[in-house]
């Protein structure tokens, strides 16, 4: 039975080394590509009508910011309109109207248009705005984004070239210094915007609309089937079935467009969940369809380490269940030497990450605009924490893969927006108030936290375990793990009571 234990628990292994490899793979195209110039084909003559989307549901702490900004764009108004999608329910949709009747006394083309039924969720709203869009391209932000004066003049000549169906700019973040928390989600979101991104598209390879910070031509979203919602990723979605169309993207990262990252761990929870069971949703419903389409092999190979990347979640899981039973194993049976075995692991699969977002850290910092005033040190300090929150993660993410393999429905939960930024007040009374004053904070504790805090305990006592018997080979990894568990659990559990009390005192 223990050799059944040990075979199974070096098949994950194996198989996470795979997925971690892909990373090394993926900064090897960065650096071969990373410098192949993309210039538009030509410019417009005549520039075109463009029709801007803003869908957006229960954020009045930022409708009014999101609209400020998209009316802040160069564009001639008559060339420009502006779709205000809100599907609200709460004080939003007054605030909303109250700002686009400003907007329209100022001369510009804006329409608001609410919804009661929210069928589809945001990929309705953006299907129903679409039926009446008068523009030949769509610009899409969410609520939290804030575009920049030059987007348009920076993008949309892109599209002179026929076969253009899209064109995604890099995120930046607002409130990247804002807390622990913060700093480390912009490290993994700059590993994907700056390197994944970058990397699959200079080399020809399939990359995805983040749902933002984009333009589509609209012949190219009715093309593909426009949008549709029976996933929770449509902008993935409809970026496969556009590009296995036929049509090409482009990707700008020196295109950058701030955006606020979650301030709290349950937020940034559920837009992972999102994200993850989105994304095998679409695995689940294009495989097919990849594997038959006339493409090169290694775009088909890319794209389903790409749409598939979350099922490593899955794998980690497994791996942490095991991992105490195996340290016993080795240790009691005679397998001393297998621990060594932890070293090439280490290597290929977490000693990538590790080299992965360094790496992105040293492009993001030296040799972009975006992070101003900021050493490498910084980050590097927080790449292990940034690896144990990735380790941590695998219980919530492992949920969402499970519940798109059975297919099991899930409303499409918004990320709560706060209005904060690195230049507002960031005091501790401040940040109190935002994290638990918020009136879309989530307030109920949810078992994956549970879990998360079981798993730290059990993997504490694995350190303890490894300590005890100077297995000191198989510490580092162990400790990611226990790290990561007390840090997902803890900042989940601490909070959501804390709010639920401050809520009730607040009424």
């Amino acid at each position: 039975m223990e050799i059944v234990i040990l075979v199974f628990y070096l098949i994950i292994l194996l198989l996470l080394s795979i997925y971690g490899a892909n990373r090394y793979y993926a900064i090897y195209l960065f650096r071969k590509h990373r410098f192949d110039s993309i210039k538009p084909f030509s410019e417009f003559i005549k520039l075109p009508k463009v029709t801007i989307q803003l869908p957006v549901f229960n954020e009045k702490y930022v409708v009014e910011r999101l609209v400020e900004h998209v009316t802040n764009i160069r564009y001639p108004k008559n060339l420009m309109e502006i779709q205000l999608l809100d599907d609200s329910t709460d004080e939003t949709q007054e605030i909303a109207i109250k700002i686009c009747n400003k907007k329209r006394e100022e001369g510009f083309n804006i329409n608001y248009l609410h919804r009661t039924d929210r069928t589809g969720f945001k990929a309705g709203a953006l299907e129903n705005g679409l039926n009446i869009a008068t523009g030949e391209f769509i610009a899409i932000f969410d609520a939290d984004f804030l575009p920049p004066e030059n987007f348009l003049e920076r993008s949309i000549h892109y599209f002179t070239d026929e076969k253009i169906g899209m064109i995604q700019a890099r995120w930046d973040h607002v409130n990247r210094r804002y807390s622990l928390l913060t700093e480390c989600q912009s490290i993994l979101l700059d590993g994907h915007f700056m390197i994944e991104h970058t990397a699959r598209n200079r080399s020809g390879r399939f990359f995805n609309f983040n749902g933002t910070a984009g333009i589509w031509r609209k012949k190219t979203i009715i093309d593909a089937g426009g949008w549709q919602h029976d996933t929770l990723t449509e902008d993935t979605d409809l970026s496969y079935r556009a590009q296995l169309k036929g049509w090409n993207f482009i990707y700008l990262p020196d295109l950058t467009v701030p955006a606020e990252l979650p301030i709290e761990m349950t937020a940034f929870k559920s837009q992972q969940f999102r994200w993850a069971k989105g994304s095998i949703q679409t695995f689940l419903k294009l495989k097919g369809t990849i594997i038959k389409a006339n493409i090169p092999i290694k775009i088909k190979v890319e794209a389903f380490f790409h749409i598939g990347a979350n099922f490593a979640y899955a794998l980690m899981t497994l791996m942490t269940i095991l991992m105490p039973i195996i340290l016993v194993i080795r240790f009691s049976y005679g397998y001393k030497k297998l621990f060594y075995l932890d070293i090439p692991v280490f290597i290929c699969a977490t000693l990538s990450v590790f080299l992965f977002y360094f790496y992105t850290e040293y492009v993001v910092i030296k040799e972009t605009l975006s992070v101003q005033n900021r050493s490498l040190s910084k980050p590097l300090a927080y790449l292990p924490l940034v690896v144990a929150i990735g380790i941590g993660l695998c219980i919530n993410n492992t949920k969402a893969v499970l519940e798109a393999l059975i297919h099991k429905e899930s409303p499409f939960n918004r990320t709560p927006k706060y209005n904060v930024s690195d230049n507002g007040d960031n005091s501790m009374a401040a940040r109190v108030k935002n994290v638990l004053g918020n009136v879309y904070r989530t307030r109920t504790i949810d078992t994956v936290s549970v879990i998360e805090l079981f798993l730290a305990l059990y993997m504490t006592y694995a350190v303890y375990f490894t300590f005890r018997n100077n297995l000191y080979v198989s510490l580092p990894l162990i400790l990611l793990f226990q790290i990561g568990f007390f840090y997902t659990s803890l900042q989940s559990l601490v909070h959501t009571p804390i709010a639920a009390i401050f809520s009730k005192k607040t009424k």
